[in-house]
């Protein structure tokens, strides 16, 4: 199993809006809502790193209001 956390900025009074979008997306697992440098954290979970991929570059990027993200990919063979 893969798993990426991906750090999203959004715009200002959004956070909500976006985490239910988040809440309907394949292979999202986990989703908190932060204080601080960034307003959503996204776990990602699938057995495939391409469907990881594409769950980031085509959705969750591409989401309205999202203005930033950072992805943390993590070690493979690592639990």
């Amino acid at each position: 199993m893969h798993t990426a956390y991906v750090l999203v900025n959004c715009n200002l009074g959004t956070e909500m809006d976006v985490i239910e979008k988040l809440r309907h997306m394949d292979s999202v697992k986990e989703i908190h809502g932060t204080f601080g440098a960034f307003d959503i954290v996204v776990k990602i979970e699938n057995f495939e790193r391409e469907k990881i991929s594409k769950t980031i570059t085509q959705n969750i990027r591409k989401l309205e209001h999202v203005r930033s993200t950072l992805t943390l990919m993590t070690i493979s063979g690592q639990s």
